[in-house]
């Protein structure tokens, strides 16, 4: 009859999709218990340390006699008044963004090399790798013994050519290079294992639609491939910048922030704050600002390297 419906027919469209939208939420809760142990994790670890930081810099706070005073934002007006932060500050940015950006030139041309050969890729992936298993302070002593003044592997061998070189670790200029050179030899093999595996997720059919048209390998490379990995791009130079942002072990080994405060950097600042000067509120100020600065700068890679890419479309 026509005044009447069948079962099929009443179970309309909006009226299941409520039932399904309720067994979406209904399966959702089942699995928030299997989120919780890494919450759980995530705050303890994370959240938890970043608050009592931010806690500890509200008071003048000494860890040798236990005084605590509260004394609000007054540890970060200290240290914005401090020509030393303001040296440090200075110090850290110049040594990242050489170090980070040696890394990526030298990454990416010898990633596009690996990518151009046709054998024994994995091997040299290997051996390549190497120093970056090394542990840091065991590295950082290798180093030393390369660039120790006159007597340095580096220095004897330039004095067997004539060559007289500059006291790599004892000059400020040099001992600011020595540690990006370190940086880099050591990180450096991070920055190519990434790029070459981006470079590998490249479109083939656009590749080869450029050959056709006659691009040239320089072409294809900054025309096509980069703009394709922007995002892999904008992680490695993001997580090497912060790495560089907290290099410590490296200086604290070769130089321990010398000659002078020439190679002394936010991080060494905040140790020696911290552990010899006993000044936990201020150097919790002092990493809350590191901080701060460091997601500051992983805006502006994660928002220059989108720009260009939607350019490059």
């Amino acid at each position: 009859m026509e005044g009447t419906t069948t079962g099929r027919e009443a179970l309309s469209p909006p009226l299941r999709k409520p039932a399904a939208r309720r067994a979406k939420a209904q399966q959702s809760r089942r699995l928030w218990p299997f989120l919780l142990p890494s919450a759980v994790v995530t705050f303890l670890i994370l959240l938890y340390p970043l608050g009592y930081a931010f806690y500890l810099s509200l008071f003048n706070y000494y860890l040798d006699t236990g005084a605590s005073t509260f004394v609000g934002f007054a540890n970060y007006a200290d240290l914005f008044a401090d020509t030393r932060f303001w040296g440090a500050l200075t110090r850290t940015i110049g040594i990242v963004l050489a170090a980070v950006g040696l890394e990526f030139c030298v990454g990416l041309a010898v990633a596009y090399g690996l990518y151009r050969l046709t054998f024994g890729v994995s091997a040299l992936n290997l051996l390549m790798f190497l120093p970056h298993i090394i542990t840091p302070v065991v590295a950082a002593l290798f180093l030393k013994w390369i660039f120790a003044g006159r007597w340095g592997l580096l220095d004897s061998l330039l004095a067997g050519l004539g060559i007289f070189g500059p006291d790599w670790l004892g000059n400020p200029f040099w001992a600011r290079v020595t540690v990006v050179l370190a940086d880099a030899w050591q990180f450096t093999p991070f920055m190519i294992l990434v790029l070459f595996a981006g470079l590998n997720t490249v479109d083939q059919s656009q590749i080869e639609a450029a050959q056709i048209d006659g691009a040239s390998g320089r072409q294809i490379l900054f025309r096509i491939m980069l703009p394709s990995i922007a995002p892999i791009i904008a992680f490695v130079l993001t997580m090497r910048m912060m790495d560089a942002f907290r290099y410590f072990d490296t200086i604290y080994v070769l130089t321990g922030g010398g000659p002078g405060t020439a190679t002394e950097t936010l991080t060494m600042q905040t140790y020696a704050l911290a552990f010899r000067l006993f000044q936990i509120g201020k150097a919790s100020a002092l990493g809350v600002v590191t901080l701060l600065i460091v997601l500051a700068f992983a805006s502006i890679i994660i928002a220059t390297v989108g720009r260009g890419k939607g350019h490059s479309r």
